[in-house]
């Protein structure tokens, strides 16, 4: 499996309005997906980011936010291309999950078979 970068990486959307600068978070951090109601609608494959590890370094006028149930998760897509860019994670609100195929170099096909998390029955929900 290849590894993911320590250094601070560039995540675009797909139309070039928003950039961030991503800080990934060391160690094990395998990309994974998660089956929620929400995120069976858009399986992205996400890698872990710190509170501070987001960084918008253009289009942060261009970015909108979708949060539902207990609004624990934030999640920021590009307004104009409507590609979901980052959210604030419900399982660890410390940590922002990061779409992994908007991040510049990276071959997502490198990071196959992608682990699923069971959104369905998270425990927060019980």
């Amino acid at each position: 499996m290849t590894e993911l970068p320590t250094e601070p990486v560039k995540a675009t959307c797909h139309c070039g309005a928003v950039a961030l600068e991503v800080t990934l978070i060391g160690g094990p951090n395998a990309p994974r997906k998660c089956d929620c109601s929400y995120c069976r609608r858009r399986p992205s494959a996400v890698v872990s980011a710190p509170l501070d590890g987001v960084k918008i370094i253009k289009g942060a006028d261009n970015l909108t936010t979708y949060s539902w149930n207990t609004h624990t998760a934030q999640h920021h897509f590009c307004k104009t291309c409507g590609i979901y860019m980052y959210h604030k994670r419900r399982s660890n609100p410390d940590q922002l999950g990061v779409n992994l195929y908007c991040i510049e170099g990276m071959e997502p096909m490198d990071f196959e078979p992608v682990h699923w998390n069971d959104g369905v029955n998270h425990p927060s929900d019980s």
